[in-house]
């Protein structure tokens, strides 16, 4: 007897797998977003992140929901959306079985100046205070006003010299928007002399190579961290074949760092001028302006300068693009800003190729920090002896000192290159905070490691402290008392370092964490430290793991006998 064998008839999948779509979920996305169907540049792939903030804007929070509508609306896989949407701290994604945050959150920093100024003890009686229905508390890293510490930030209103009364009374009165920025409109920056270069660049009174002729006698060097000399970036990107793009990188967010904010709220329209040059230099098809999202006063101020410079003819509509970061400390470095830019993770690319050759979009991209081109138009107006007659101990320049810790002026202070501490803290800060007795400070933030105060005499500069194990970075100075715990001091700096580690390299990833446990022992081995620190130094892919060590390893270097006067057990 033979038996035939039936195959049954193959079943096709008459919709995509995942989850459908309610149809009226992207109809409200398009209501909010606009309809990319009418607008495809609503669709690319770079205004992934510009969206995210617009739905958490809107709805303090993003559901699955709408992140599955905008993975359509972009014809974007949802696991694209979905890695973004989670890589940055101020996306709260909500899962279909979670409730979504309450209306109101409350983050309060704790980098190293807050804490230094009771951050913890603010956070522990905002959380025994505040209804956990109501309102959000949340520790959050350095918000840029270590001047004022300890900050709290109520929604997107920073609160500074923060206190629990203080707080609560933000929370009741409902005012949670931007506090207002006193700046420098348009008409009255013209009035000074203002965009003089830009008109003179533009018009053929002046050649790239004079200008960067001119910034090359006065020493103009990136002012982010890196210290790489401006001219020379300049003529990098100028030999790679257009398009080109210039991007200016406003995401200062290294402990201790408030330079670039203090600039940009009093002469946002210098600034824009010293970007506009820089673009103009490298022929550059457009400029981006990624400013971090802490700055949320800041990003109104910007956009009502560009649409002032748009409406005088001194942008074309649309070639000034101006970008929000998410909360994420990574994107400091140039690689993960431009990922950032392009709407993706902000992860830092492999080198080379360099982004001066194949950046934004693929293409050869000037990236500059802020203050790096604000200074472009007042050196070109006062000369290049004039940067760079001031100086001391043999540097020249100038410097922008973003002082904090214990010294009684806190603040941004400009101040001669290879100043040292002890002078900076005389002149500019005040002295130290009464009742307190240097011990030590960070030269360059958390990443610049830490000197004791028998090396306050050191100058204050690129180049200077290298000997030392530290470097100057973006000049974040925070200063540090004999009533500071050293170890507390370690924790939080690797704390932060462990939290922004952005998770692509082992070396970071790991190394940051298994790093912090070890400090958090009562006894400190020093050559499992020294070899972890190796390890995350030659391998790590970027700065952040590269230079995370350098705290821990300035304590076992100069501060062995104020750890053990602290009861830290250092053994080798």
């Amino acid at each position: 007897m033979t038996v035939e064998t039936v195959t049954p008839p193959r079943r096709f999948r008459g919709q995509p797998r995942g989850r459908a779509l309610p149809p009226v979920a992207l109809a409200a996305l398009r209501q909010l977003l606009g309809d990319e169907r009418r607008a495809p540049e609503l669709a690319r792939r770079d205004r992934l992140i510009e969206h995210l903030h617009a739905l958490q804007d809107a709805h303090g929070h993003l559901s699955l929901v709408a992140l599955r509508a905008l993975a359509a609306y972009m014809n974007l896989p949802m696991a694209s959306v979905y890695e973004t949407a989670t890589f940055y701290a101020h996306f709260d994604v909500v899962h279909d079985d979670e409730a979504p945050p309450p209306e109101v959150t409350v983050r309060v920093c704790d980098s190293l100046s807050c804490q230094l100024a009771g951050a913890a003890a603010l956070r522990a009686e905002l959380e025994a205070g505040l209804d956990p229905e109501a309102v959000r508390v949340v520790r959050a890293p350095c918000m840029g006003r270590c001047d004022a510490a300890p900050v709290a930030e109520v929604g997107h209103h920073h609160v500074r010299f923060a206190t629990a009364e203080g707080v609560e009374a933000v929370v009741d009165t409902g005012h949670h928007h931007p506090e207002a920025i006193d700046w420098q409109r348009l008409a009255a920056y013209r009035e000074a002399g203002g965009y003089a270069l830009l008109d003179a660049c533009r018009a053929g009174r002046l050649t790239v190579e004079a200008l960067a002729d001119e910034l090359e006698r006065a020493g103009l060097r990136g002012l982010g961290g890196a210290g790489f000399p401006t001219h020379r970036k300049w003529r990098s990107v100028r030999e790679a074949p257009g398009p080109r793009y210039c991007a200016i990188n406003a995401d200062e967010g290294e402990p201790g760092t408030f330079k670039d904010r203090h600039y940009l709220e009093r002469s946002p329209h210098r600034f824009l001028e010293g970007a506009l040059v820089s673009a103009w230099a490298v022929e550059a098809s457009a400029l981006y302006l990624y400013l971090r999202d802490e700055y949320p006063g800041l990003h109104r101020v910007l956009h009502e300068a560009i649409g002032e410079l748009e409406s005088a003819g001194l942008a074309p509509p649309g070639f000034i693009v101006l970008r929000r970061g998410a909360g994420a400390y990574i994107c400091g470095e140039e690689s993960a800003m431009i990922e950032s830019l392009e709407g993706k993770p902000g992860k830092p690319r492999h080198r080379p190729p360099l982004v001066a050759q194949v950046g934004l979009f693929g293409r050869p991209t000037l990236v500059n920090n802020v203050e790096t081109v604000y200074w472009i138009p007042l050196i070109h107006e006062k000369g290049a002896d004039w940067f760079a007659g001031h100086g001391r101990h043999g540097r020249t320049g100038l410097r922008s000192f973003s002082l904090s810790g214990r010294v009684k002026r806190p603040g941004v202070h400009l101040a001669p290159a290879g100043i040292t501490l002890n002078e900076l803290v005389a002149e500019y800060g005040g002295g130290m905070a009464d009742g307190h007795r240097l011990a030590g400070y960070l030269p360059g933030g958390a990443s610049g490691g830490i000197l004791p105060a028998s090396k306050a005499d050191l100058p204050l500069d690129f180049d200077t402290l290298q000997a030392e194990g530290c470097f100057i970075g973006s000049a974040a100075v925070i200063v540090l008392s004999d009533q500071d715990d050293l170890r507390a001091v370690a924790a939080n700096l690797l704390a932060f370092f462990a939290d922004e580690s952005c998770g692509q390299c082992t070396p970071c990833r790991v190394g940051t964490e298994k790093m912090l446990s070890l400090i958090e022992r009562p006894e400190w081995e020093v050559e499992q430290l020294r070899r972890l620190s190796r390890v995350m130094q030659d391998a790590s892919i970027c700065g952040l793991g590269q230079a995370a060590p350098n705290p821990v390893l300035g304590l076992l270097r100069d501060f062995r006998e104020a750890l053990a006067d602290q009861h830290v057990i250092v053994r080798g």
